[in-house]
């Protein structure tokens, strides 16, 4: 099933590979597996009125919304425009709100996105029909280690929410957000799409049922991978060094978020990399039009030493790159760019790559193969003295409709004010 894309570009500030309109996306209503317009994530042009968004917006009966931290009258708006569900809350407060104008609230447990603990409390026997789960982005070897939907349930139960609410949500609530009234339950005249779970409490999937016939790995075909060059001015070690004596914007991760901090930070002469205090240097370099990249200062990636880049960049799919070393930097960027896309963790002669050859966004192995290459790549980012899952995080790096400050081809954007900034801070 496919809700469309209804923000390529996310938004008119971000520079991709491609434009799909409302002509465009006309296209595709009444396709088979088409069941809505996916997460409108442009919320100044739904608050303004912008006419090409109005006019997706009313391709479809059903709309995802994604509001982070939107509330009151604009929230009301949102909602009066068409915007059906949100999947990014963070805290009860704005889920609760959310929720009580009418929206379904969609739970999110990612490999970043840890939002389950603290929304899990608005879950009630009479909430349940409003909410469902959702992991938005989880890696590969996360999937393999600890499931999907699966360990929501799980999550959710270990928190305290009542195991009918929580399968409810996994199941019935899900189908009947999108409107699927004839699956979500095991019921006569329903389809017979189930799982069937081991004994015991685990929600450990043992069976799965598509359509009445039990289906397994084996039976997929996966389809043709089609990739094509990157067209990518990578930038020399020269090109990432920071100037200091100067104050700087930026930005910061939050762990288990994709929100950002916003710090102006001073910035000593001769200090960047500077990995005492973890402010690195971030590119972000155009791969469609060769147009080149922007530069800024990331903090939170933990890396003492080597860089990471990739491919995975949303949502334009730029490459993004950091690191502690700017010679790492930009060979992580060359080999991301000479596998045709992927994720590279480089530090000195040490290179690990995980090649996504399928658009530079996805693999064509098997998933245990994928799964364990990613766990190569988490153990030598550790070894860099990283976070965990930082290429997840530097995957949000570039997604200008996060606040609160991210980067793009450009350099440094204000997610907040919805415009391009300089890096050096003027006092504005």
């Amino acid at each position: 099933l496919i809700m469309l894309p209804s923000c390529v570009p996310a938004t008119p500030a971000d520079v991709g590979g491609a434009v799909l309109g409302h002509h465009e996306l006309a296209g595709f209503i009444g396709r088979e597996g088409v069941v809505g317009l996916g997460e409108m994530m442009n919320v100044p042009g739904v608050l303004s009125g912008d006419p090409e968004v109005a006019a997706k917006m009313s391709l479809c009966d059903s709309v995802d919304g994604h509001a982070p931290l939107l509330a009151g009258k604009q929230l009301n708006a949102y909602i009066a425009a068409g915007a059906q569900s949100d999947h990014e809350c963070t805290n009860l407060a704005e889920a609760r709100e959310k929720l009580m104008r009418g929206m379904y609230i969609m739970i999110r447990e990612g490999s970043t996105e840890r939002n389950l603990e603290e929304l899990i409390p608005l879950a009630t026997p009479a909430t349940a029909s409003r909410l469902c789960f959702a992991t938005d982005d989880r890696h590969a070897d996360m999937l393999v280690s600890e499931g999907h939907i699966d360990d929501c349930i799980r999550k959710a139960v270990a928190s305290g929410c009542e195991m009918e609410v929580a399968i409810r949500m996994a199941t019935l609530s899900a189908a009947e957000r999108f409107g699927l009234r004839d699956r979500g339950a095991v019921a006569p005249g329903r389809i017979a799409d189930f799982c069937v779970l081991k004994p015991g409490r685990e929600f450990v999937v043992d069976r799965t049922f598509r359509a009445g016939v039990e289906i397994g790995s084996e039976t997929y075909r996966r389809p043709a991978c089609r990739s094509r060059p990157f067209r990518c001015r990578p930038p020399a070690p020269g090109d990432c060094a920071i100037p200091g004596g100067i104050t700087a914007r930026v930005i910061r991760i939050v762990e288990h978020q994709i929100l950002t901090e916003a710090p102006d930070i001073f910035i000593p002469p001769g200090s960047i990399p500077d990995v005492t205090r973890d402010i690195l240097p971030a590119v972000v370099c155009d791969r469609y039009h060769a147009s080149g990249f922007g530069a800024g200062l990331v903090s939170g990636l933990g890396l003492t030493s080597g860089a990471i880049a990739s491919s995975v960049s949303h949502d334009a799919h730029n490459i993004v790159g950091a690191g502690a070393d700017p010679a790492d930097l930009v060979k992580a960027i060359e080999e991301v760019i000479r596998h045709g896309g992927g994720m590279a963790a480089v530090r000195g002669d040490d290179v690990v790559v995980l090649p996504l050859p399928c658009a530079g966004l996805m693999s064509d192995l098997p998933y245990e193969e994928v799964a364990g290459r990613l766990g190569e790549l988490e153990r030598m980012t550790r070894a860099m003295g990283g976070i965990a899952h930082p290429f997840m995080y530097l995957s949000f790096l570039a997604l200008t409709v996060i606040p609160h400050r991210r980067l793009t081809e450009r350099g440094v954007f204000d997610a907040d004010r919805f415009c391009d900034v300089p890096l050096f801070f003027n006092g504005d």
